[in-house]
């Protein structure tokens, strides 16, 4: 579908928005899309007005982030701060049975009727979805799409590690700025995005933030899981990571490459058990392994230093093995189950489930595995908590609370 008087070969002379999902990760994939001539500005707004937007043109029952990310791009338009005329929206899809894929539909829907029906819709996908108003994602832009997400997650994992720790309040906020800053530069210069390059740099960053003063003490180790927006979104958890740093707790959130490689796994799961294109499945399978690989590597890197690294994605896979079938995968299906379990064998036993009300993937592979696990792993502290446009934060909070009131008492004993 091609909006009025938009054509694809001029794109880059459009500007871009994109929703900002996971600050660290997408400040570096901006960095990348601009280093290919791409301009990309991220919106951050995080009024309470963005949801009340967006309910505006999206009923209440749809899913809680396409409810916000409408809100957010309606919110941006009417601002004046951007030309209808030159500027085009951006978002992703997963092409799977999640309601994701279909925000598109929904977005086109809500501009017209907010008088915006001039201003194109683009799709970020790997599934052949909406083929006329794709970015065009070539091989270098996707190499330095992965080195911008492999960087995000290691610098982020760092940053929530030393946040939690830091003797100087805000030290661990400076050297996380200087490194996206530093990588950022890189992305534009195109320089260390190649393989060979970041397996150089992934203990070079590490050994910078050991000099971030730290004293380790015993705190509440506190793992964030879910719905991928709601789970890494400021606006669409209500600032989750902010509220449990403030009750003094170590967080942790799985990284975003994980999703990213689930969805590779997926491919080749089709080809395994329903004998879906068979030579996708050996192709993804191979992509697979230079990616785990690249994730491998900046593991060694974040252990040899003290720090904490998550497991082989090949590894996380035989995680949910006697709970949850692999070919659970709709939403974030299997995933979300194996992120808890790692979590748990990691320390992170005491957990926040965080799902948009009414989401069917994570109330089966997410709320419906908890009792499973908690028979596995009886010190797992685990809560689902829901989001929505009506539910108060001081409710959700409190449900939190509660689960960190049992975790400080298994603490204790």
């Amino acid at each position: 579908m091609k909006e009025t008087g938009f054509e694809m070969k001029d794109v880059k002379e459009y500007t871009i928005l994109v929703p900002n999902m996971a600050f660290n990760q997408f400040t570096l994939i901006q960095a990348a899309l601009l280093s290919e001539g791409y301009h990309v500005e991220l919106l951050s707004t995080a009024s309470a007005e963005v949801a009340q937007m967006g309910l505006q043109y999206v009923h209440n029952d749809t899913c809680y982030p396409a409810v916000l990310i409408i809100g957010q791009f309606i919110e941006a338009l009417r601002s004046g701060r951007y030309d209808p005329d030159s500027t085009a929206l951006a978002i992703t899809q997963s092409g799977g049975g999640c309601r994701a894929s279909n925000y598109i539909k929904l977005l086109r829907k809500a501009l017209d009727q907010a008088g915006f029906h001039q201003i194109p819709v683009l799709s970020f996908n790997f599934s052949g979805l909406e083929k006329d108003m794709s970015l065009k994602l070539t091989p270098k832009l996707i190499g330095k799409l992965v080195a911008a997400v492999e960087y995000g997650d290691l610098i982020d994992g760092l940053y929530h590690e030393c946040k939690a720790y830091e003797i100087n309040e805000g030290d661990a906020r400076n050297k996380t700025v200087e490194w996206l800053d530093q990588v950022s530069s890189w992305l534009l210069e195109e320089k260390n995005f190649h393989i060979h390059d970041m397996k150089k740099m992934f203990p070079a960053i590490v050994k910078d933030f050991t000099r971030v003063p730290i004293k380790r003490t015993e705190k509440l180790k506190v793992g964030i899981v879910g719905e991928i927006y709601v789970k890494f979104s400021p606006i669409g958890n209500r600032d989750l990571v902010h509220f449990l740093e403030q009750q003094d707790c170590e967080v942790r959130l799985p990284g975003l490459m994980g999703y990213i490689e689930y969805c590779i796994a997926n491919m080749k799961l089709d080809s395994d058990f329903y004998g879906m294109k068979p030579m996708l499945g050996k192709i993804c399978d191979q992509i697979l392994s230079i990616v785990d690989g690249l994730g491998t590597t900046a593991s060694d890197a974040l252990k040899s230093e003290g720090f904490h690294g998550e497991s082989s994605f090949r590894e996380i896979m035989e995680k949910p093995e006697g709970i949850l079938s692999l070919g659970v995968k709709m939403g974030e299906g299997w995933l979300l189950t194996a992120e808890m379990i790692e979590l748990i064998e990691s320390g992170f036993t005491n957990i926040v489930c965080a799902q948009p009300f009414g989401c069917l993937p994570n109330h089966i592979a997410g709320k419906g595995v908890i009792r499973r696990i908690r028979e596995k792993y009886p010190q797992a502290n685990i809560t689902a908590v829901d989001y929505d446009p009506s539910s108060t934060k001081v409710n959700q909070e409190n449900r939190i609370r509660l689960m960190l009131a049992v975790g400080k008492e298994n603490l204790q004993k």
